[in-house]
């Protein structure tokens, strides 16, 4: 299955997590992809992830035309270098970026079933400062709680 999401791992517990950036072209996907890279994250996917079920697990990689490339609007598409990838890890966060004033509060859990798998969801505003702290954050909490 393919998705129209950016993927980016981050090492949590001593392993490799992907989390899947979700949202319309132009929301800010590879944007915090590589805020999250800069972090420390790998990428996975720019725009186009594959997903398929290994060990109880969703897993995300690379179309294979599109293995270490992110765009970046207004720079253009740019190729990493192979310490800023990944090849594959098991998906622990779907993000839904939205635009802040579309953010509730304190919004109750949820969850989200591709291929059979459910995943901790959340929405998050792309552009805020604190939107990469806030993503490793959740995925810490998402990774804690599956264990």
């Amino acid at each position: 299955m393919f998705l129209h999401a950016t993927s980016v791992a981050l090492r949590r517990k001593g392993q490799w997590r992907a989390v899947l950036l979700r949202g319309p072209s132009g929301s800010g996907k590879s944007d915090l992809a590589l805020r999250l890279i800069q972090a420390g994250g790998r990428l996975i996917a720019d725009d186009q992830t594959h997903l398929a079920v290994s060990r109880r697990s969703l897993i995300a990689t690379a179309p294979p035309v599109l293995i270490g490339m992110i765009e970046a609007r207004g720079v253009g598409i740019l190729t990493l270098p192979r310490s800023k990838l990944l090849a594959r890890a098991p998906v622990g966060l779907m993000v839904d970026l939205v635009p802040s004033g579309q953010l509730e509060r304190l919004p109750d859990p949820e969850r989200e079933t591709l291929l059979g798998i459910a995943l901790p969801r959340l929405a998050l505003a792309p552009f805020e400062a604190s939107a990469v702290v806030k993503l490793c954050l959740a995925l810490t909490r998402a990774v804690a709680a599956s264990s």
